[in-house]
């Protein structure tokens, strides 16, 4: 059995493959609204990342660890080169992946984010999550009050509680909570590889996100020289939820040339 869950949407094996990865704290149903764009057109495999949703969990983080892992996938299930999707974390690991294992990626999109080291910008978020005691809450109602007490965007912590699940009378978190706090500095730094990756890459930025800015550039063509960029007015980081129907025909421009 795979470490990595995922799911195959097609309905022709001659179609070429195409990949989704979702970001940090996310499962492989939030990339829904673009997987319903492509699949006329490619086989699409959307996956939990390791330490998300049905995947595996591991026993450290990082983008080496998570890339190694989906490559291990694609040869399971005979993939021999792709497109890859990946949005804030997923285009971190997108990038590794692409980076570490040349042959099986055709081309590659980032959502909203670039190859380069961030400072902490979920503190409130992890301690949002360290304060929903598991053992006492008695419903998602009352995780989502503990929550608020950190985290004062409904939005997010409506997005976090979907990984929150009951089973057997027992509240548990679909995310490696424990691991990921451990090892969120690593998640953190920047993509690093000794050659860069030559095939065609499109960022795409939220026009309102400040998580690929100006200044990211060199690092971006240094590693990505075949990149190109494109911006989704009026949306955040959350770019592909806000407006999946431009940000789908961003894409499918550029997957068709």
């Amino acid at each position: 059995m795979s470490a990595v869950n995922y799911q195959i949407h097609s309905d022709s094996e001659h179609k070429p493959w195409l990949m989704l990865i979702h970001g940090l704290f996310g499962s492989l149903d939030n990339l829904s609204a673009l997987r319903r764009q492509f699949t006329d057109s490619f086989q699409v495999i959307s996956i939990d990342l390791p330490d998300h949703g049905k995947s595996a969990f591991t026993p450290s983080i990082s983008f080496e660890v998570y890339a190694e892992l989906i490559s291990t996938l694609l040869n399971g299930l005979g993939i021999n080169q792709l497109t890859l999707i990946g949005h804030s974390l997923g285009g971190k690991v997108a990038m590794q992946l692409a980076l570490n294992h040349t042959e099986k990626v055709s081309r590659l999109v980032v959502l909203d984010i670039a190859p380069v080291k961030y400072s902490a910008r979920h503190n409130k978020v992890f301690e949002g999550l360290n304060n929903v005691d598991l053992k006492q809450i008695t419903s998602r109602k009352e995780a989502d009050i503990a929550l608020s007490r950190y985290v004062e965007e409904s939005s997010t912590r409506q997005f976090l509680l979907k990984s929150l699940y009951n089973q057997n009378q027992s509240w548990s978190w679909r995310f490696n909570l424990k691991q990921l706090q451990h090892d969120y500095r690593m998640i953190s730094e920047a993509i690093t590889s000794d050659t860069p990756f030559t095939g065609p890459v499109l960022f795409i930025k939220g026009e309102h996100s400040d998580y690929i800015l100006p200044q990211h550039k060199q690092a971006v063509l240094q590693l990505f020289p075949n990149s190109e960029y494109k911006m989704v007015s009026g949306t955040g980081h959350w770019l592909h939820a806000e407006k999946p129907e431009l940000c789908s025909k961003i894409i499918s421009a550029f997957l068709s040339k």
